[in-house]
């Protein structure tokens, strides 16, 4: 029994292979369209993102200036007191300054984001 399928099986094997080769020799661009595909997809899903992010850190590194309240990298807060090349000297306490980079530098703070936060935990406060 299984020596009559053999020639069956062998018979439709080159017939596939056969097609097979027929397909990929008519349009080599189309087997180069996924991978097309994929590199457009990371441009628009990964590398794209990334470049408007370093640009947003580039623009609050450059806009800082003495005086502007800041929140650094580790969380604290801080008032800009000086500021050399790169690195910033910020006052955390009265008389208590650190020198750190501008790299470390989460975001300013602005007095409508402390208002919102102190808003919300009255409203938080109040419906207890």
């Amino acid at each position: 029994m299984s020596i009559t399928l053999a020639p069956a099986i062998v018979s439709n094997l080159t017939v596939l292979v056969a097609a097979t080769e027929t397909a990929t020799k008519s349009n080599p661009i189309l087997s180069m369209l996924p991978l097309v595909l994929i590199f457009a997809a990371m441009y628009f899903l990964l590398l794209r993102p990334q470049r408007k992010r370093q640009k947003e850190t580039a623009a609050l590194q450059s806009s800082i200036a003495e005086g502007d309240e800041v929140i650094l990298n580790s969380g604290m807060y801080g008032f800009v007191s000086a500021v050399e090349d790169d690195l910033l000297w910020i006052e955390i306490a009265e008389k208590v300054e650190v020198r750190v980079t501008k790299g470390s530098i989460a975001r300013k703070v602005s007095i409508s984001t402390e208002e919102n936060i102190v808003d919300k935990k009255a409203d938080k406060k109040s419906e207890k």
